[in-house]
């Protein structure tokens, strides 16, 4: 996952952590006063732009939607609940830019939008899982906290993600992505392909976080339901081991093939345009 790192010597892909923070948190602050748990969970439209900016601004998106949140928790949900969540919120972008190309066969279409029945597909499998993956960050810390029980957070910020993600995401690509591509906005095109991760193993890679996502979530939920004598050391320890497998499946998955894909479209494009004139 190098590129989360050298993303920062990127002055365009600086810039668009600070404008995905800005929208984010712009957009949460309002809905605060619509709280699921008071002080911790609320309402949030806003769930759909970490999925949309992960895939068009990459790791700046990810960046972007971490510092975001934590921007819209100084407006009433700030505890430390809230290192979860920077967490939790850089993985719901993090993840569907990491897993995109794993769906994709090298030189097919991969551009990161809704607009064929396969992308829309790809998009809902990648919202599902980034979804629960961010929930399970968030309900296995605020669990060891004592903030809130392991399953009101999972089952509440999964659906708040998904179902804002889902509803509102293809809308938001469809509208976004032609405009960002022409300003060329799009992390695929800003980024040079050696200072972004080739993929290790992407097949491997997409199963543990599978496996690590929703088998954490049930194994928690399973922990969780059997009472106070298991629950708490159960999700402790049980659920830590499946965000292990997420986090190597996450460094299995590449990125640097899409930028090599869309620099190879750019310059395909400006030879037809060569060629016009």
């Amino acid at each position: 996952m190098k590129e989360i790192f050298t993303m920062w010597r990127y002055t365009q892909m600086v810039v668009l952590v600070a404008l995905s923070a800005a929208i984010y948190a712009a957009v949460l602050i309002p809905l605060k006063s619509f709280p699921i748990v008071p002080g911790f969970i609320e309402i949030r439209p806003a769930n759909a732009f970490p999925i949309v900016f992960g895939l068009l601004f990459g790791p700046a998106g990810a960046w972007g939607s971490a510092i975001g949140n934590l921007i819209g928790d100084f407006f009433g949900t700030l505890s430390l609940g809230s290192i979860a969540g920077f967490v939790g919120n850089f993985f719901l972008a993090l993840l569907p830019y990491k897993l995109w190309s794993a769906y994709f066969r090298r030189g097919e279409n991969m551009e990161q939008n809704v607009d064929s029945g396969k992308k829309l597909g790809v998009y809902v499998a990648v919202t599902v899982l980034a979804s629960v993956v961010c929930a399970l960050i968030i309900a296995w810390w605020i669990e060891l906290l004592g903030l809130v029980p392991f399953t009101v957070g999972l089952i509440s910020i999964t659906s708040n993600n998904a179902i804002m993600a889902l509803i509102l995401g293809p809308i938001l690509l469809l509208a976004l992505y032609p405009r960002v591509k022409r300003f060329g906005l799009l992390w695929t095109e800003i980024m040079d392909p050696e200072e972004v991760s080739a993929p290790r193993n992407q097949t491997l890679g997409n199963v543990l976080v599978w496996v690590g996502g929703i088998g954490g979530a049930v194994v928690g939920l399973i922990f969780s339901l059997s009472g106070a004598t298991f629950g708490g050391l159960g999700i402790g320890l049980g659920v830590a081991l499946f965000l292990v497998l997420i986090l190597v499946g996450t460094f299995l998955l590449g990125g640097r093939e899409q930028v090599e894909a869309a620099q190879e479209m750019m310059v395909a494009e400006e030879g037809e345009s060569e060629s016009a004139r």
